[in-house]
């Protein structure tokens, strides 16, 4: 039988296969590297736990590649070895349903009812207008410094681009007293935009890869069934999970049963072929809200909450420090460089400009303070997704130099943007950050 467009957009490329060992090999070296950076930036750096291993993994990679450049240290062991680490497939296939999980278990689902309608907006119809004014300003610069990129190649670079990830503002923005009601916003666009910006990549990859525009109607029925599916999915999912935690009180097999739906879901949901991502935020926020029931208890709730803290920490710390890494494997040349130093005012504004569109309308129902939509648009940092999007790319001269600006792009975002939200926060939100401070926080 005949496979959907969609379908056929995932790489069909086998991956070379790789033996446990080499697996654990990886794995041990990823660990250390990342507890050595983790202790350097706690002790001496003392940024946020995802900015500063950013910063020490990215500062530790350009000074190995400089040595290696000067001939004083061998660099084809080392890059060996992160190639054969699939940064792609183990943020994509595996890390990110966990990361979402926990992200959504530790979020109230009263709270994102309360902000549904900017929520949805933003990661919906705000992904769109960024993915699609980003690719016009891609066309347009590419074209002016020459290097012309294919309107179809710098659609796929703006789906990719668009999804926020704001892991490394969270916790700033709880320390600079945003109010509740803005965090939630920005923690529930990111969640849903993370599975909205991969299926429409998704799209956008099969018509680079099989040469053919599927038809409107065919798009819209094959997204329905990936983005309505995967909310269904999680819905069923999570009422099995509960259904089965209702029976037990023991934390120990409760919270291993948690790491199952979650690591399992979102295996299954790949063969289902409906969304993992937002099959995982949806699962994380049936069992989330249960804390409160008489489904799990109190007990339960803190060790499952201290779980799934630790997990998220460890994961993220892997992520962040694998990106600081990759500088060594990609290539980034002038024109790549330049490509993504351009871009980057160019999506901030772009991000503005979603922003407005899709909030303005809503502006008196929200009663946001003066100056939120101009955090929302600095706090919309780009992650580790767009990077594994962008090394999903099949293989073509473009593939390089889009990887590349994605990469300048991530890097700008996430430091820059990351060690400055606190401080906007409090330029842009003035009073109304010193009143959030004596708010009452719920549980993040």
């Amino acid at each position: 039988m005949k496979r959907s467009w969609l379908e056929q957009a995932e790489p069909t490329v086998s991956p070379p296969e790789i033996s446990i060992a080499i697996v654990l090999e990886i794995v041990s070296i990823l660990l250390a590297v990342t507890a050595v950076l983790a202790f350097i930036n706690t002790r001496f750096l003392r940024q946020p736990p995802a900015i500063g291993l950013l910063i020490t993994a990215l500062c530790s990679a350009l000074v190995v590649k400089a040595l290696g450049v000067l001939g004083l240290v061998n660099l084809n062991p080392i890059l060996a070895l992160l190639r054969e680490l699939d940064f792609r497939a183990a943020l994509l296939d595996g890390m990110l349903g966990l990361l979402l999980f926990a992200a959504a278990l530790h979020v109230d689902p009263a709270q994102l009812r309360a902000q549904v309608k900017p929520i949805a907006a933003l990661a919906t119809l705000g992904t769109l207008i960024s993915a699609v004014l980003i690719a016009t300003a891609v066309v347009w610069i590419g074209a002016a410094i020459g290097t012309p990129v294919p309107i179809v190649w710098a659609v796929a670079f703006g789906v990719l681009i668009a999804p926020t990830d704001p892991i490394a503002v969270a916790a700033l923005l709880r320390s600079a007293g945003v109010p509740n009601a803005l965090q939630k916003t920005i923690t529930g666009e990111s969640l849903f935009n993370d599975g909205i910006g991969v299926v429409l990549f998704l799209a956008v990859l099969t018509t680079i890869e099989q040469g053919v525009v599927p038809g409107a109607g065919e798009i819209a029925r094959l997204l329905g069934v990936e983005i309505i599916g995967g909310l269904a999915f999680g819905l069923g999912l999570g009422w099995v999970a509960v259904r089965m935690l209702r029976q037990i009180d023991e934390y120990q097999t409760e919270i291993l049963l948690t790491l199952a739906f979650a690591f399992a879901g979102f295996t299954l949901a790949r063969y289902l072929h409906v969304s993992g991502v937002l099959g995982m935020v949806v699962l994380g926020l049936v069992i989330g809200r249960q804390g409160g029931d008489d489904v799990i208890s109190v007990v339960t709730k803190r060790r499952l909450d201290d779980f799934w803290e630790l997990i998220d920490e460890f994961l993220n710390a892997g992520l962040f420090v694998l990106i600081g890494v990759e500088i060594l494997v990609i290539d980034v040349r002038p024109a790549a460089l330049l490509l993504g130093l351009l871009l980057i005012p160019v999506i901030v504004a772009v991000r503005w400009v979603s922003v407005a569109g899709v909030v303005w309308p809503m502006r008196h129902a929200l009663q946001w303070p003066a100056g939120s939509i101009g955090l929302v648009t600095w706090a919309g940092v780009r992650g580790g997704i767009s990077i594994a999007l962008a090394l999903a790319l099949p293989a073509h001269p473009l593939r390089t130099t889009l990887l590349a600006a994605t990469y300048v792009v991530v890097c700008f975002s996430i430091v820059v943007q990351g060690l400055t939200v606190g401080w906007v926060a409090r330029r842009l939100l003035g009073a109304a950050v010193q009143s959030a401070e004596d708010e009452p926080q719920a549980p993040s």
